[in-house]
């Protein structure tokens, strides 16, 4: 636990499952008032507020389009309106669609980066706006994938969009350093989340997958929203504008872990 987080104010988006609904109970933990987005599973987001409540903290969920700019304000308004105010954003909010790139379509295209890139901007820029106006110390995280360093196969739309938040938010990261606003993200691989079940239930697949991770297994919602509370913490005072890959070493080019090649 990081005692600093105590009563610390965070926005969760696409909260109400998976990843982000591990983010927002971790954030429970540390006794933490957590506004929780989502966009249609409200009863996701309470299970993810009783959660939080469960272990200590405090929450609200909030119905937003994340994509939207009016979505982000409502989610800041909520912060300021329930709990007084805002010092973490996470942009969690993602979404993926699975096409060979000359069948992609435009509309398919959009709905992607419209979540996973535009989502990420209009969430910080609100972010960072409260942070600047009212000369707070803050702290935004930014969820990419390993997918912003490994090129990714008829996932283009997914793997442009995680592109673009590896290099925005080094850059914002270096834009507000001097205004006492960390700016970092995460880069989960596989990880046992809703989104990835009907690939994982496949056991030919799953062991697929797992082939592709030195540490040999599949990681947890936990094990990210852990990287997420030390990032959100002052254990990590020194540290932005980094992502910060947590994947068994999925990065590390494991067809070449024998030594060959």
């Amino acid at each position: 636990m990081y005692t600093d987080l105590n009563g610390k104010v965070a926005v969760v988006t696409g909260g109400s499952k998976g990843i982000g609904h591990a983010i927002a109970k971790r954030f429970g933990q540390e006794k933490m008032s957590v506004v929780i987005n989502y966009h249609s599973d409200k009863a996701g987001a309470e299970s993810a507020a009783k959660s939080v409540t469960d272990e200590g903290g405090k929450a609200a969920i909030v119905q937003a389009d994340i994509s939207t700019e009016e979505g982000a304000k409502a989610l800041l308004d909520a912060a300021v309106e329930n709990f007084g105010g805002m010092d973490i954003w996470i942009n969690n909010a993602g979404m993926e669609i699975k096409s060979p790139t000359h069948e992609l379509s435009l509309d398919d295209w959009n709905k992607v980066t419209a979540v996973d890139q535009t989502g990420v901007f209009l969430g910080s820029k609100v972010a960072l706006d409260y942070f600047v106006k009212n000369n707070k110390k803050g702290n935004i995280i930014n969820m990419s994938s390993v997918h912003e360093a490994i090129p990714w196969p008829t996932f283009a739309s997914y793997a442009a969009a995680k592109g673009s938040v590896k290099l925005f938010t080094k850059t914002i990261a270096m834009e507000y350093a001097n205004q006492n606003v960390r700016v970092n993200a995460i880069g989960p691989g596989a990880i046992n989340t809703p989104i990835n079940a009907e690939k994982f239930a496949d056991k030919k697949q799953y062991d697929k997958t797992v082939s592709m991770v030195p540490m040999n297994r599949i990681g947890t919602p936990e094990e990210v929203a852990a990287g997420a509370a030390w990032l959100a913490s002052d254990e990590s005072s020194y540290v932005t504008g980094i992502t910060l890959f947590i994947d068994g070493g999925m990065t590390l080019y494991p067809a070449f872990k024998d030594g060959e090649g």
